[in-house]
């Protein structure tokens, strides 16, 4: 983080600042991801089948996507520091209902209210990058995103840990203590001078607006849904394949594997700086060809873990690359409406991870490792796809308005 950590200067914020709203990121983002090595746990708890469990995870992703369309848009017209106090406060009320939840269908309502809650890191990434200069806001969108990893990994492997020890429900009321950490911190966002007047239902409304207007939006939300698709179909699925033989893991062992995200982590703040070299575009289809890759090895994993941990770095850098890159293409567009430019590109990314999970696990009750892969290389080429064929259609499209 060194190298965005040295560009501080042109945030006008100090490096405690940007250290800071990377943490805020990491511990928000965590939120959603603490289920994921707990799933067979719940299953067993509740009586319920792995498949049944998934809802978990799909109506986690849902529900996220859900908070980013209702809540982040509004961060263009409230202080976004207040904003997000609110949401940390909910999120952790909700985290206590999961602890609590004496039902499986509680469990799954308090769940989706735990992702629509969870949405702080996408307040905090376009209050921050806005300020910075276009030539280095790759790096500092690669800065926080590395906080967001952070969170990730730190989500996996200790709600493994815990689970292990004492249980899953423990987890979710560690992550209320997080939530009130994570008021502490987010305290230092900075004072926003660019707020918009507007009424919510307008505001909303405009979402559409930009759509419509900004093809590079379209093309960014696009690949973002398919190759978080991919990478969701792997994580929500992972420890439904990991307790089978023959590597029958339990879940402190499952949430370990989350150290795999760590060369993806270090790599982050490098990401941003290719996208601010040589472009977008190049790094969104270089990512989506590296999950492709990652699913090939994937397909083997059933009969080594070395492909699996393999495939699970390559697809770990896909993923991170495509969404580096397409949050700093989206970024150069239209200032005064950064928040409501990332609920459209996040709504879509995360309404990937939830069509990703249910198909993950459709795939892998189906036909195991071989189910997934070929679910995951689909989802991924398509995403090269939509990548290439559209920035054609661009430049095509600008050719002729030249002539």
């Amino acid at each position: 983080m060194s190298d965005s950590l040295a560009s501080a200067t042109s945030l006008g914020m100090s490096r405690r600042q940007v250290f800071l709203m990377a943490l805020s990121c990491a511990l928000a983002v965590s939120a959603i991801y603490y289920h994921q090595p707990l799933l067979p746990q719940m299953a067993a708890g509740f009586g319920v089948t792995l498949a049944d469990a998934g809802l978990v995870a799909t109506l986690t992703q849902l529900g996220y996507a859900i908070g980013l369309l209702c809540f982040v848009p509004l961060a263009d017209g409230i202080q976004p520091r207040k904003l997000a106090s609110r949401l940390i406060v909910g999120n952790a009320v909700a985290m206590i209902g999961c602890a609590m939840a004496p039902t499986f269908p509680v469990l799954v309502a308090c769940s989706f209210m735990v992702g629509m809650t969870a949405v702080t890191a996408q307040i905090i990434i376009p209050a921050v990058s806005g300020r910075a200069m276009p030539a280095h806001r790759g790096r500092i969108v690669g800065a926080l995103l590395g906080g967001l990893s952070s969170g990730v990994l730190l989500a996996r492997m200790l709600s493994g840990m815990v689970g292990g020890q004492m249980g899953w429900r423990a987890i979710f009321v560690l992550a209320s203590i997080v939530d009130v950490a994570l008021l502490a911190v987010v305290r230092e966002l900075p004072v926003s001078n660019g707020l918009t007047v507007i009424r919510y239902r307008e505001l909303i409304g405009s979402l559409a607006v930009l759509v419509r207007r900004e093809r590079q939006l379209r093309i960014s939300a696009a690949t973002g849904f398919l190759v978080f698709a991919a990478f969701s179909a792997l994580w929500a699925s992972l420890a439904a394949l990991l307790v089978r033989p023959p590597y029958a893991l339990g879940p402190a062992a499952i949430g370990a594997f989350g150290l795999i995200g760590l060369p993806g982590l270090a790599m982050s703040p490098r990401i941003g700086a290719i996208v601010d070299r040589i472009g977008a575009r190049t790094v969104v289809s270089a990512g989506a060809i590296t999950a492709a890759a990652a699913f090939a090895c994937i397909a083997m994993a059933g009969s080594s873990v070395a492909w699996l941990i393999l495939g699970m770095i390559l697809l770990d850098l896909g993923n991170r690359a495509g969404l580096v890159a397409n949050q700093a293409r989206i970024y150069t567009q239209r200032p005064e409406a950064r928040s409501r430019l990332n609920t459209v590109f996040m709504v879509s990314y995360f309404l990937g991870g939830a069509a990703g999970a249910a198909l993950g696990g459709y795939a892998v009750h189906r036909a195991g490792w071989i189910g997934l892969a070929a679910v995951g290389t689909v989802l991924a080429l398509a995403a090269a796809a939509v990548n290439t064929l559209s920035c054609q259609l661009s430049r095509t499209a600008l050719a002729e308005q030249t002539r």
